[in-house]
């Protein structure tokens, strides 16, 4: 058995037909099923580009909150202004206080305190997702919320904000 492997004509018969066996398999195997696969990718994108334009013709808004790319310094007063025009809170229902830079560890971070008052609970949550959804380094740290007595679906809400360079 031994001497099998050492006779040249194994080889002069078995790579010829690996060569011929390898076209075949490519041509009966390979090329269908890639085919297959081409089909059913394209087919999945013609699904896919529908329901975007169906989210799209619900939701046209989503195309002005992609996450921003970090262009500069990050300013919590015209992030927290900007959100909240969007939001429709008035200038008057929210105060902000923000800490300067720090570097603990070496990572820059700052902090911010936000106080919305009378504030419908859509309003905030609206808020919160769609500043957080902006500025992906902006975490919030703790939300407070209080009911205001005597009115319905108004709220005070605290909210302490931090920002990762």
């Amino acid at each position: 058995m031994k001497d099998i492997y050492k006779n040249p004509i194994l080889y002069y018969i078995l790579v010829p037909l690996l060569v011929a066996l390898w076209p075949l398999l490519v041509g009966s195997v390979y090329l269908p099923e890639s085919r297959k696969t081409l089909k059913d990718e394209i087919s999945q994108y013609e699904d896919a580009k529908k329901i975007i334009g169906k989210i799209l013709e619900l939701d046209r808004e989503r195309l002005e909150f992609a996450p921003q790319k970090a262009s500069g310094e990050f300013d919590y007063a015209v992030a927290i202004v900007k959100i909240a025009s969007l939001c429709e809170i008035p200038t008057a229902n929210y105060n902000i206080s923000s800490s300067p830079i720090r570097t603990p560890g070496g990572q820059k971070i700052r902090d911010a305190q936000v106080a919305l008052k009378d504030v419908e609970i859509t309003k905030f949550a609206k808020f919160l997702s769609t500043i957080q959804l902006r500025w992906g380094s902006l975490q919030c740290e703790k939300v407070t919320l209080t009911k205001s007595k005597g009115v319905p679906d108004t709220w005070k809400v605290d909210l302490n904000f931090r920002y990762y360079y």
